[in-house]
């Protein structure tokens, strides 16, 4: 800890508030890190702790993040957690799971609101808003299929629904299990305002290159 503190104190580090969501044992608190690199240089980095409670006490925490924003490459990461047969989503975010498990660009572009976003784990400038900047980034990285997707966990508040993932599959291509996050954030018409992804899964590698 006291490391840790210091490596965040050298590069002049806060946090900035993003949304908190709160189930029965589960606490999700996603954030912006403020941070200053060994230059000077600005770097925000979004992040997400998962508190799991018992007793009254804290009793596990799991952090989410992208290491390219720090080191511009990307880290495989083992799973935090085993793939739960129980871990249900309902709504748009269960809409969502099934498009991205088969590549469908048009259902999940139809799973946001007209104005939704969805942001990348790099954060900005990785946002992505409205259906016409949706649809030709979701084509990209679904461009050689499905990406599959084990949940761990689930939590939802009414407005958010927050899971915990191992990604497995890329298209036809399986996966060394990957640990995530994803949030899932309901707009007034039930459809998606907004999505925001933790995890360090290097699509840009897997996905078919772009063609002009």
């Amino acid at each position: 800890m006291s490391e840790r503190h210091a490596w965040l104190r050298a590069r002049k580090a806060r946090v900035v508030p993003v949304r908190t969501t709160r189930g029965a044992t589960r606490t999700i608190v996603e954030s912006e890190l403020h941070l200053r690199d060994e230059a000077g240089g600005a770097i925000v980095l979004p992040i997400a702790v998962v508190g799991e409670r018992a007793g009254g006490r804290v009793a596990a925490l799991r952090v989410y993040h992208s290491f390219w924003p720090l080191e511009g490459k990307h880290r495989v990461r083992p799973p935090l957690l085993r793939a739960d047969p129980a871990a249900h989503v309902t709504g748009a975010a269960a809409d969502y799971q099934r498009a991205l498990a088969a590549g469908d660009v048009e259902a999940i572009v139809a799973t946001f609101e007209p104005d939704g976003t969805f942001r990348e784990p790099s954060g900005a400038p990785y946002i992505h808003r409205g259906r016409d900047k949706l649809r030709p980034f979701m084509k990209q990285i679904l461009g050689a299929g499905g990406i599959g997707l084990e949940h761990a966990t689930v939590t939802d508040d009414g407005t958010v629904t927050a899971i915990e993932f191992n990604a497995v599959r890329f298209g036809r291509k399986a996966l060394t299990p990957q640990a995530g996050l994803a949030i899932y954030e309901r707009g007034s018409s039930g459809r998606l305002a907004a999505a925001r992804i933790y995890d360090d899964i290097n699509v840009e590698v897997l996905a078919p290159p772009k063609t002009r």
